[in-house]
């Protein structure tokens, strides 16, 4: 099997690589397991935890990422800010704050919860499933990013407008409107009613 993001190792504090787990959880999000990543989003799908995150500039502009070409699932679609899995016994804050580190070489300078969604979404293109037990964030990012070409291949900011005119053109991600949606209150009140969203 070639080497991918979704069958790579990732190296354990005591220096072994072992394959990239995810927690699987029960319909309420309580842990009941854990199962290697791509066997997870094999069909049917088994629900594991995930996380999504949404961050804003000073203007209440959005951050999207064009995911890499050489991702595993979904690649070359647009789509929030950053999205992944927690590590098991991983708290989904930390998670989410590691990986839009990892992704786009950036800290939020403000990161909240907002909420969870759980969706079954698959992937037409891949043949892979998401069926996920989510975990939403939004924040605000102030400094440059800088994108880990491995994992991204485009960002943009977009306004509540943009992205309407952006999404009826060019491809996103299946989850992308269901996590939105998901996260549109809190996104609301990090913003303001004057950012249209």
């Amino acid at each position: 099997m070639p080497i991918t993001p979704a069958t790579e190792t990732h190296s354990s504090s005591n220096g072994t690589t072992q394959p990239i787990l995810l927690e699987l959880v029960d319909e309420k999000g309580v842990t009941i397991g854990t199962a290697e990543k791509l066997a997870a989003h094999q069909p049917p799908g088994q629900l594991h935890r995930a996380f999504s995150v949404f961050l804003f500039d000073e203007r209440g502009r959005l951050l999207l990422q064009q995911r890499a070409l050489g991702k595993y699932h979904s690649p070359g679609v647009w789509s929030n800010t950053c999205c992944g899995h927690p590590y098991p016994g991983e708290a989904p804050f930390a998670a989410a704050a590691r990986r839009t580190y990892e992704e786009l070489g950036v800290s939020p300078s403000l990161l909240a919860a907002a909420g969870t969604v759980r969706y079954n979404h698959p992937d037409p293109a891949s043949g892979l499933v998401e069926q996920e037990f989510n975990h939403l964030f939004v924040g605000l990012v102030q400094e440059p990013v800088s994108p880990d070409a491995e994992e991204v291949g485009e960002t943009a900011f977009v306004s509540a407008a943009e992205l309407a005119e952006r999404h009826a053109r060019e491809p996103f991600s299946a989850w992308f409107l269901t996590v939105l949606d998901a996260a549109r209150p809190a996104i609301r009140e990090l913003t303001g009613p004057s950012a249209g969203w």
